[in-house]
């Protein structure tokens, strides 16, 4: 059926430093021509920190889109490296701590009905304490928790976030 879907034409409506919006006009199999958004990602990498004693670091820091702060595991976005030498760089960028091991755990796409982004997720074992080298619009706060403390929150609706709750789920049916 996929191929009775027909692009017939992508417009450029915003380029973004994170995103590009487009506007697609597509052939649907009834012949009917309708327009649809399409949000062009460039990819992002995150990563389950895991400390010596089991638990998760975790990062806590405002989000503009849902006007509050969130609990989330350390991502970010591509700077056209892999997804592996991100997740280490948005690991010591974002926590303070550096990985002496890392090995893929999921990858996800986030919003597939408009939107082609693709996180990577990886496990991060053996941390080295560094610092933060946070950008001038980040303010993020580090703690560690349990797994099953974080479960308990993603039921309670405390953490919201996709790929934290891929993230955390998957590492705990994997790993514990």
């Amino acid at each position: 059926m996929a191929d009775e879907f027909k692009r017939l034409d992508r417009k450029l409506v915003f380029q973004g430093s994170i995103i590009d919006y487009y506007r697609d006009t597509i052939l649907v199999p009834n012949g009917n021509v309708v327009e649809w958004d399409f949000i062009g990602h460039k990819g992002a990498a995150a990563v389950v920190a895991v400390t010596e004693e089991g638990k998760l670091l975790m990062v806590r820091q405002w989000r503009n889109a849902l006007d509050r702060y969130t609990l989330e595991i350390p991502a970010g976005g591509l700077n056209g490296e892999p997804t592996d030498v991100a997740a280490l760089r948005e690991l010591e960028e974002e926590t303070g701590y550096r990985a002496k091991e890392i090995s893929l755990l999921i990858s996800i796409r986030t919003t597939v009905a408009f939107c082609n982004e693709k996180i990577d997720i990886y496990v991060a074992r053996d941390l080295v304490p560094t610092r933060q080298h946070l950008d001038e619009d980040e303010f993020i706060d580090v703690k560690a928790y349990d797994v099953e403390e974080l479960c308990e929150m993603i039921y309670a609706g405390q953490i919201e976030d996709s790929k934290t709750i891929a993230a955390i789920m998957s590492y705990r049916n994997k790993f514990l």
